[in-house]
């Protein structure tokens, strides 16, 4: 035990004094049509600088950490992080909107409250108070916002929202007899203390369940003194702020399209067997195989040609798995691991892989191993805590989740917008609220664990090549569909905050409030080179209860611009008791 936290505690320190690692980037800059020449690709550090040939093709010098900058005129410039993986990123560019009406030049850098008012329909990092606009990029401490395309329209009240997307704030009650939310700091367990809520102005100090969810514009956490301390007493938990669409003004040239709701299904999406038309020869050939001994013949035929991709190996583990040959699955992973060896993808990949099969001992070694490799991501000590859990080394688990909270408060890693924190304190609740009477006293289980935690089915979505863009569609009993998009162009602040934090992971609550089947499809949008990603989609059933159980799926995606199923699943009704 005393050899183990020595290792969590020295690998993260290490981390960043490690050698640098000098790479060639290359790849293709397009504008979503034809490649594009003359596209500037600078580096952040050692400033280096080189332009696209005539074909759109680049390539430049690098190391790890650095940010490349593609830059054009009259393009959105991109952004991208270079990972310890990255070798290909084939970029594309899109035209640079610019209104120029909403430009504005003032004399210091501090913007009035006209400046912001002005600028309050097209930047939505702007939340209206009742004592003036706050800016949440420029204000103390940290703000946590979300805007309307952000909300999932699964909800019935401001409970269920902030339930669904602030996952470090602790949400009491339900939309039926009402309750409280509780914001509190990284660590702090004490603190009970109900926020209030400013909605357009107007201060309320009761939960405003009668709020319609569908009509928030921007909800913003204030839960630092210097954001709260005008509103005096009242605020010492907190505020939470909702900006409505009705109580919002808005200049006359412009139209709220996000508002229109015209997002009914189609039932478009294609199935899994249907891109299986799509799929490369080698898995044709081995689902068309009759026998174990003609699909091993298929294997040893290709096994040259994608000598160099862990890719094949995940996939023809998973036929054979699945088709009952298990020796014959561990074999090839085995005699060929040489092709997962220093590759966090592949090594993720396939732990998703184990994870789907209930292999949970041989997912933690992998995920040991991609610790090792990336002990300066946050996603790394969420996987092995996870893994331990799953293998009933509850103490292990723990310890990972305090060593993160650790390096946190230290400053040795940094998560400024606290989504993954927030996803990492769930994690760490639940643990303690159904395994806790393993781990400590009951005293103390009494003082630690959050009663009142979500109950519901959680979803969690994780997927192994940072990189990866995609939207996930999420349809509910009545039709209509939200979707929350991750890509570059649609969502760069999330995109960055990742690479910045190191995670890739999000997560989707969905209560009793509207039973019936809910469908999740996504449309994969590629990750910058050809080769796939492994989507790992977890499924927790009543989740947060003593009944609380789980499935995993893991996805290929390899297919682009192509909306396809996922999975279904039943949300069953609500039982009142009266």
């Amino acid at each position: 035990m005393k050899k183990l936290l020595l290792f969590f505690c020295i690998i993260p320190l290490m981390s960043f004094a490690q050698q640098v690692d000098s790479k060639i980037i290359k790849g293709i800059v397009k504008d979503n049509s034809a490649p594009m020449a003359n596209v500037a690709i600078t580096t952040s550090a050692t400033q280096n600088a080189v332009y696209t040939d005539k074909d759109g093709k680049y390539s430049i010098g690098t190391v790890s950490g650095e940010t490349l900058t593609f830059s054009y005129t009259g393009m959105e410039p991109v952004e991208i992080m270079v990972e310890d993986v990255t070798r290909i990123l084939n970029i594309t560019m899109y035209p640079k909107i610019e209104q120029l009406e909403e430009v504005t030049v003032t004399k210091s850098g501090r913007k009035s409250q006209e400046d912001l008012q002005k600028e309050y329909a097209t930047n939505k990092r702007l939340i209206k108070t009742a004592y003036g606009i706050l800016d949440a990029d420029r204000a103390p401490g940290r703000i946590m916002m979300l805007n309307e395309n952000d909300i999932m329209p699964i909800g019935i009240c401001i409970l269920d929202v902030v339930r669904n997307e602030f996952p470090g704030v602790i949400v009491n009650g339900d939309c039926y007899n009402g309750g409280d939310i509780i914001i509190r700091g990284v660590g702090s367990i004490s603190f009970d203390a109900a926020a209030i809520y400013d909605i357009d102005g107007q201060i309320f100090t009761n939960t405003p369940i009668w709020v319609d969810v569908n009509n928030i514009k921007r909800l913003a956490i204030l839960n630092n003194f210097a954001t709260a301390t005008k509103y005096g007493g009242l605020a010492s938990g907190g505020v939470v702020v909702i900006n409505t669409v009705s109580g919002t003004q808005y200049p006359k040239t412009l139209v709220d399209q996000a508002r229109l709701r015209n997002n009914f299904y189609d039932n478009g999406a294609v199935s899994q067997q249907s891109l299986m038309k799509n799929a490369p020869e080698y898995l044709k050939e081995l689902h068309a195989s009759t026998t174990d001994d003609a699909a091993e013949t298929v294997f040893g035929n290709y096994l040259s040609k994608y000598s160099g991709s862990y890719y094949f190996l995940v996939d023809s583990y998973r036929f054979f798995m699945e088709r009952g040959n298990e020796t014959f699955a561990e074999a090839l992973i085995r005699e060929n691991f040489g092709r997962f060896n220093d590759n966090p993808v592949a090594l993720k990949s396939l732990a998703y892989v184990h994870d789907s099969f209930e292999e949970y001992g041989k997912a933690n070694e992998l995920y040991k191993e991609v610790f090792i490799l990336r002990p300066h991501y946050a996603q790394s000590y969420l996987d092995l805590a996870n893994s331990y859990r799953q293998i009933g080394d509850y103490q292990k688990a723990v310890g990972l989740h305090s060593r993160y909270g650790y390096l946190l408060e230290n400053g040795f890693m940094s998560d400024e917008r606290g989504e993954f924190t927030g996803l990492m304190d769930r994690e760490l609740n639940n643990l303690i609220a159904l395994k806790g009477g393993d781990l400590i006293s009951k005293k103390n289980l009494r003082k630690y664990a959050l009663e009142d935690d979500f109950k519901g089915t959680r979803l969690v979505f994780e997927w192994a090549d940072s990189e990866a863009e995609f939207d996930l569609q999420f349809v509910n009993p009545e039709n209509q569909y939200f979707k929350w998009q991750h890509s570059l162009k649609d969502n760069a602040d999330r995109i960055k905050d990742e690479k910045k934090v190191g995670y890739s992971v999000t997560e989707y609550l969905i209560d009793d409030s509207l039973p019936g089947t809910w469908k999740v499809n996504l449309n994969y949008l590629g990750n910058k080179s050809l080769t796939p990603t492994y989507l790992k989609a977890t499924v927790y059933h009543n989740y947060g209860s003593a009944s609380q159980r789980k499935e995993i799926k893991v996805f290929k995606l390899s297919t682009r611009e192509v909306n396809q199923e996922l999975f279904s699943l039943n949300i069953a009704s609500r039982i009142v008791s009266r």
